[in-house]
């Protein structure tokens, strides 16, 4: 039976160790954040370049989720034999070179084998990262995890406005990438040295090298499954359901895009302080309650001008419930980076098959039925956020290995 890490470790030693390595697990969030926004920006650019059908890019869109969901449950022997701050620097690096090699691939078989490295590579380090962040949490004895979300979405944001500037130039995309990518090594080495170093104790059972996820993170996941399945449906079929539902122009429905992106980063980054107000369960449950709002005002939409603020809602709604379910996973016990990679791979499948699925419910019956089982799934939030209860959980004042608190400092470097 393995042990955590938060079992074995004192909270911070001073107000100025808790800051720096916040600040630090913040960072690397939104350099992971805008590895996943440049490379979702030249989608297009790969397709066109490869004369993809999209039949043949939704093949190669698949392989990130196929490579992240067979990798992540190796994140958890890597982080037990090198520690949280060198499996992050180790695994995010690689991430940020694996950003590269999409739009080098010369045809789509190729195409396919670098996606599937890119998604093993940022699934590994989503979980590594995830875990440091739940650590640093418990240490801090308040909630964190979404604005450390919050801070991945941001970074999305920037990299995505960033890859818009540069296609506006017509900067070649494979040197925009390429620069893209080192820029973003070159900071997450200064970034991840200033995570703390956290290990696990000596006499701690390593893990398995390929961990199946223990059953108390699948319940978990579940819920976060809900969420992430509004997110992808919603990401991926707004602008289509505005066009084709409401009429709207090509303007309008980027627009409902735009508006849900940023309603999700702004919620998650203020979703903290709404935590720690009202606890990670009615959290949950209001959010579900806003995100079923959304939903069935997309439902009922007949113009543009009830679409995209549903569509906001949703994003609000959805926006800290996938942040409670890593933090609530990180609490079950055993070992936290193998309970939130099961909530991860959970929680890719649904990324993963959602838009599939509305696009299979819009054939056979309409958008607008699809966007209902949306809703469906946002109510159920409601019925399901008891499963996030250990995310209220506050184990710093309950500590009892007598590692001194200054230790943990002095492990903390200075960014």
């Amino acid at each position: 039976m393995t042990t955590s890490l938060t079992a074995a470790g004192p909270p911070f030693g001073s107000a100025g160790a808790a800051r720096r390595a916040r600040l630090a697990v913040s960072l690397v969030f939104a350099v992971h954040g805008a590895v996943g926004g440049t490379f979702a920006s030249r989608i297009p650019w790969i397709k066109d370049h490869l004369h993809l059908s999209p039949g043949q890019l939704g093949l190669a869109l698949v392989m990130p989720a196929i490579g992240s969901s067979l990798a992540m449950p190796l994140a958890g022997r890597v982080v037990h034999r090198f520690g949280g701050r060198a499996a992050v620097a180790g695994l995010l690096s690689l991430c940020c070179l694996a950003l590269a090699l999409p739009v080098l691939a010369p045809s789509l078989p190729v195409l396919c084998l670098f996606l599937l490295t890119f998604g093993a590579t940022a699934g590994m380090s989503d979980v590594a990262m995830n875990a440091q962040g739940v650590e640093i949490e418990q240490r801090l004895g308040r909630s964190i995890m979404s604005g450390l979300h919050g801070m991945w979405s941001a970074g999305g944001l920037v990299a995505a406005g960033v890859a818009i500037l540069a296609a506006h130039w017509d900067f070649d995309p494979r040197a925009q990438v390429g620069v893209t990518a080192f820029v973003l090594l070159a900071l997450a080495q200064p970034v991840c040295g200033a995570l703390p170093d956290l290990r696990a104790p000596e006499q701690t059972e390593a893990p398995p090298r390929f961990a199946l996820p223990p059953r108390s993170s699948l319940v978990i996941g579940l819920v976060g499954f809900c969420a992430v399945f509004a997110e992808g449906a919603s990401m991926d079929w707004s602008g289509v359901y505005l066009r084709d539902v409401t009429g709207a122009s090509p303007t309008v429905a980027a627009a409902a895009y735009t508006a849900f992106s940023l309603t999700m980063a702004v919620s998650r980054l203020a979703g903290d302080a709404a935590i720690r107000r009202l606890g990670a369960v009615r959290a949950a449950r209001l959010s579900g309650a806003i995100a079923t709002a959304g939903g069935l005002l997309v439902v009922v939409a007949d113009r543009p001008a009830l679409a995209v603020p549903g569509f906001a809602l949703i994003g609000v709604g959805v926006a800290v419930v996938v942040p409670l379910a890593f933090a609530a996973a990180g609490r079950t016990g055993g070992n936290p980076s193998q309970a939130i990679a099961g909530v991860a791979t959970v929680t890719y499948t649904s990324g993963l098959i959602a838009p599939a699925i509305i696009g299979g419910l819009a054939q056979a019956t309409s958008l607008t039925a699809s966007f209902g089982v949306v809703t469906a799934l946002t109510a159920a939030l409601m019925l399901s956020a008891g499963a996030l209860r250990r995310a209220e959980q506050r184990t710093p004042g309950n500590v009892t290995t007598p590692e001194p608190k200054k230790a943990f400092e002095k492990n903390t470097p200075a960014i």
